[in-house]
C-alpha cells in the first residue's frame, strides 16, 4: 500500500469550542492509482490533504487516526525535515487557489525552477528546461514565454496549470 489513511480526524480549537473539520476519514492508494476527493465547499477536502502533508496550521491539529506511507512510516510522527523531503519529491498536492500558492512578486520561471532545484538538485539550465517542459505538458501554450510572466498576468486556469506543472515536476 502506498498510502493508507485510517480514521483521520483534524480539529481546530476556537474560543467557543472545537471545529471538527475532518472526522474519521479513511482511504488507501496503491502505487499507480489515483484518488479524487470530491465534495461540496467546506466538506474537508483541503483539510484532509493538508493533514496528510503535515501542513495544518496551529492551533489546528490532526487529532486521531494514522497516515501510513509505503506500509511502514506513520506520517503523523515524521519529523519536519522528513516531511520536507517527502513534499514535492514523493507526495504532492495541487492547491485549490493558485494565487495563495504562487508568490505575486516572482515570475513563474523563478518559482518553478526553485521547486525543481530544491527537490531534484538540477543545475539552473536543466531545471529551467524542465520547468518549460512541465508547463507544456500541463497544456500552457508558449511555455517558454509564460516562464517570464508574473502570476497576475495569467488567467485563473493557466495559474492552476502552473500549479499542476509544479506539483508534477519532481515526479511525486
Amino acid at each position: 500500500m502506498l498510502l493508507d489513511v485510517r480514521n483521520l480526524s483534524t480539529v481546530f480549537p476556537l474560543k467557543k469550542g472545537v471545529v471538527h473539520a475532518v472526522e474519521d476519514v479513511s482511504f488507501s492508494i496503491d502505487k499507480g492509482e489515483s484518488l479524487a476527493i470530491v465534495g461540496e465547499s467546506g466538506s474537508g477536502k483541503s483539510v484532509t490533504s493538508l493533514s496528510v502533508l503535515g501542513l495544518i496550521s496551529k492551533p489546528g491539529r490532526v487529532d486521531g487516526g494514522s497516515i501510513i506511507y509505503k506500509d511502514k512510516e506513520d506520517l503523523r510522527t515524521a519529523s519536519k525535515e522528513r516531511m520536507r523531503q517527502l513534499r514535492g519529491n514523493e507526495i504532492s498536492m495541487i492547491f485549490q487557489e493558485p494565487m495563495t500558492s504562487l508568490n505575486p512578486v516572482y515570475k513563474i520561471r523563478f518559482q518553478l525552477v526553485e521547486a525543481i532545484r530544491a527537490h531534484l538538485s538540477l543545475p539552473e539550465k536543466e531545471a529551467a528546461a524542465r520547468a518549460a517542459q512541465m508547463l507544456d505538458l500541463a497544456g500552457i501554450p508558449s511555455a517558454e514565454k509564460r516562464l517570464g510572466s508574473y502570476p497576475h498576468e495569467l488567467s485563473g486556469g493557466m495559474r492552476q496549470r502552473v500549479m499542476i506543472a509544479m506539483a508534477l515536476s519532481c515526479n511525486p
